[in-house]
């Protein structure tokens, strides 16, 4: 892919022995002091793959000069892996540390200047890896999951015990080798579904590019650890500027818990989007919250 400014490539990585798909773009027009561009590494929230909404993200820091590397995660999109869309938050920390290390090993780009990235569930992935990674030199993390026991509190008993049901389920099937049993990853209230709060199905459907072969399912034993995925415990050990967008009519992430996290990040900027969780991805919010976010990274990345 090429555009008057910037080209996009491949650099797939591996991690556990599986293929993680990812593109590189970089910027066509150097900087005009000489230097290499900076790298900001992304990848997407809860069962979303790359192409959902994040280039036009990956675009715009581009053609500010930064270099950008999106990834899959390993059983999603055009990464390799089994069963499909498998959602575990150690599987995607693990996925994040192999693309931190392939990152800093690309040409042409100035791996001493690297950020992160990350939205909804990758904005809690961001904070955990950059608290692990003292190098990292920024965080973005947009209408972030910042303490999955928040999250989770507001979730129905009766909901609650058929999605225990489910995630039994599937670990029977999965200690027996067999295919695994799934929940909708988004669904409208009412209906059985990871993320079925008011407004969700909309949001996440607008967002996937119309022929895509994604399947609105993965296999229930996320259910089994959503709620002990607390990123906020590791915010108290990020040491780089970090941007936390918050949305202040947030269906799926307490917008305390942000605040919250924003506090306990000793290098936290908080600002506040009056939208929902989805609505950062498109239109006129989409363009207000990439303009922060470009600001951010080129002030602590460009200086």
């Amino acid at each position: 892919m090429t555009d008057n400014r910037f080209t996009r490539e491949d650099v797939d990585f591996v991690c556990r022995g599986l293929r993680c798909a990812a593109w590189l773009y970089r910027p066509v027009v150097p900087a005009t002091d000489g230097r290499l561009p900076p790298l900001v590494v992304m990848a997407h929230g809860f069962g979303a793959w790359r192409n959902f909404g994040l280039p036009a993200f990956a675009e715009r820091f581009a053609a500010a000069g930064m270099a950008v590397m999106l990834f899959d995660y390993r059983c999603f999109g055009d990464s390799e892996g089994s069963p499909k869309n498998w959602v575990s938050h150690r599987r995607h920390l693990q996925d994040w540390k192999a693309a931190v290390a392939h990152a800093r090993s690309l040409q042409g780009v100035d791996a001493g200047r690297l950020a992160l990235w990350g939205s909804s569930f990758s904005g809690g992935h961001v904070v955990v890896t950059a608290a692990g990674d003292p190098d990292v030199r920024a965080v973005v993390a947009q209408v972030p999951l910042a303490d999955g026991r928040a999250a989770m509190s507001s979730t129905p008993a009766a909901k609650g015990l058929k999605m225990l049901a489910a995630g039994l389920r599937d670990a029977g099937r999965m200690l027996s080798r067999r295919p695994a049993y799934t929940l909708p990853i988004v669904g409208k209230p009412g209906e059985l579904a990871v993320l079925n709060a008011e407004n969700c199905s909309d949001g996440y459907l607008d967002i996937v590019p119309a022929g895509s072969d994604w399947d609105n399912s993965c296999p229930a034993r996320v259910v089994f650890t959503a709620a002990f995925y607390r990123p906020i415990k590791s915010a108290p050990r990020v040491t780089c500027p970090t941007l936390l967008l918050a949305a202040r009519h947030d269906e799926l992430v307490p917008y305390e818990s942000v605040e919250r996290e924003a506090r306990a990040l000793p290098r936290g900027e908080l600002v506040t989007l009056d939208c929902g969780h989805f609505d950062p991805y498109l239109g006129e919010t989409f363009e207000r919250t990439v303009a922060i976010e470009t600001e951010f990274l080129a002030r602590h990345l460009q200086a």
